[in-house]
């Protein structure tokens, strides 16, 4: 039987900071998502990202209360609760931030199947090159899958592309 799991992923988008906020919320819907995932787990949850996931996860847990672990390097501990930070591609349209590239809603769709299956072994052999190239945000993704069997409970409670940008809130539990 493998150890219990609870891990959360959310999307780095400064538009969740207080820094960023504007005064009509751009994503109302994303942030209530948002808010009730950190909130589901717990205190002090290991923030899995990128440098900007780590601040906007850090910031998403402050807000809430509690304490923050970040880490930078080496593998995920499997004993404690974990805000992975990640989003897809910024490239889906015409009126995305960065330019169309007709290869981010089929790369979307793959990844989005990897987080809701969940298929540990297709969020590992995820191309960063490509992620890269179409401003997602998928590297702590890997550390993800380090850290499923395929056999969670997935809950998804966000999956859209408003403005553009390609982003998830799915629960695991295990």
């Amino acid at each position: 039987m493998s150890a219990s799991l609870r891990a959360a992923v959310v999307p780095g988008a400064l538009a969740l900071l207080p820094a960023y906020a504007a005064a009509t919320d751009p994503f109302p819907e994303l942030r209530l998502a948002v808010r009730a995932a950190v909130d589901w787990l717990g205190p002090a949850p290991e923030i899995l990202g990128d440098a900007q996931g780590r601040r906007v996860g850090q910031a998403l847990v402050e807000a809430r209360g509690g304490f923050e672990t970040v880490v930078e390097e080496g593998a995920p501990r499997p004993s404690r609760n974990h805000l992975v930070v990640a989003n897809g591609t910024a490239r889906r349209s015409r009126t995305s931030p960065g330019p169309y590239d007709e290869r981010a809603r089929p790369f979307d769709d793959q990844l989005g199947k990897a987080l809701l299956a969940p298929d540990p072994d297709a969020l590992r052999v995820l191309d960063q090159g490509l992620a890269t190239e179409l401003w997602a945000s998928t590297a702590a993704l890997a550390a993800l899958a380090d850290l499923l069997t395929g056999e969670e409970t997935v809950t998804v409670d966000y999956d859209a592309a408003p403005y553009g940008v390609q982003y998830w809130v799915v629960r695991y539990e295990r």
